[in-house]
């Protein structure tokens, strides 16, 4: 074990974390810049004593576990996870979960998106931030428990309607092809992960269409470059669709716009103005 570069990394890591990034407020006698060392311990399940010791080259060889704990609580990207195995003398294992959270910036990009339909989703395909048109547009996902804003629950677990699957899409038999490729490839990179397998396994239990996609063994389809929503106030919105990759977060950016002129993009705007008013108002 390199115990003075470990030492070193972890002190590096720790202080540039902003207490925000992991939920906790900075405080007003917070004196140095990142967490404490006792912050770090709590969010990787260990003592701070022994956190203590890791940051002063005292520590003794830390086990996977331990590893494992450290890494998601510093927030690293996979190829900080896999030097900090390195410098602890274990090989790197299988990334322990998909991220589950996005960065400010990437929220804050969301929201400068006025006149366009933007989220994020994780690799589990759960909604993970969104912006004020996406929810109009699509769902108040504000109002949804993270386990009904995951969109292939709600592609394979939702309305029996096919017509009305997935906020009415047009495309929703692609989309259903293309979750399941997603999803394969996800259980493959994240193997341990409960919640991946408890997601996979409730799909295969209640949808004989996820079933028989997942036995085909695709891992790769083709984009939706363009899709039409049947919305219950507006009517049909046809959207250009552009999908961009966060790949340090194995995270995915979906940015739906419409064509300049077009009554789909006077039906955006009046989205944008009406928001999700149209919930409660429709129903």
């Amino acid at each position: 074990m390199h115990r003075a570069q470990l030492a070193t990394f972890l002190r590096g890591r720790r202080e540039r974390i902003r207490p925000a990034d992991v939920g906790l407020l900075a405080g007003r006698r917070r004196r140095t810049p990142g967490l404490r060392r006792e912050e770090v311990a709590q969010l990787a399940f260990i003592s701070t004593e022994y956190y203590t010791r890791l940051e002063q080259a005292r520590g003794p060889h830390p086990s996977r576990e331990v590893v494992g704990g450290l890494a998601r609580a510093l927030r690293l990207s996979d190829a900080e996870r896999d030097h900090l195995h390195q410098l602890a003398g274990l090989p790197p294992g299988p990334p322990p979960g998909p991220p589950r959270t996005v960065r400010p910036s990437v929220q804050l990009m969301l929201d400068r998106l006025p006149q366009s339909a933007a989220f994020v989703t994780s690799a589990m395909l759960e909604v993970i931030a969104w912006n004020g048109l996406a929810a109009a547009l699509m769902d108040d996902f504000s109002a949804r428990s993270r386990r009904d804003r995951n969109l292939a629950r709600h592609a394979f677990l939702g309305s029996e309607d096919r017509a009305d699957r997935l906020y009415g899409v047009s495309d929703g038999d692609e989309f259903a092809r293309s979750a399941a490729a997603r999803l394969r490839r996800t259980a493959a990179r994240y193997p341990d992960d409960p919640e991946v397998a408890e997601l996979v396994d409730d799909l295969l239990t209640g949808s004989p269409e996820f079933a028989a996609l997942w036995a085909a063994g695709d891992v790769d389809t083709a984009p939706m470059l363009r899709k039409t929503f049947q919305h219950p106030v507006v009517g049909p919105v046809t959207v250009n669709c552009d999908a961009l990759d966060l790949t340090d977060q194995d995270q995915h950016v979906v940015v739906y716009t419409a064509d300049p002129g077009w009554p789909s993009d006077e039906a955006l705007r009046l989205l944008a103005v009406i928001g999700t008013q149209h919930m409660s108002s429709a129903t």
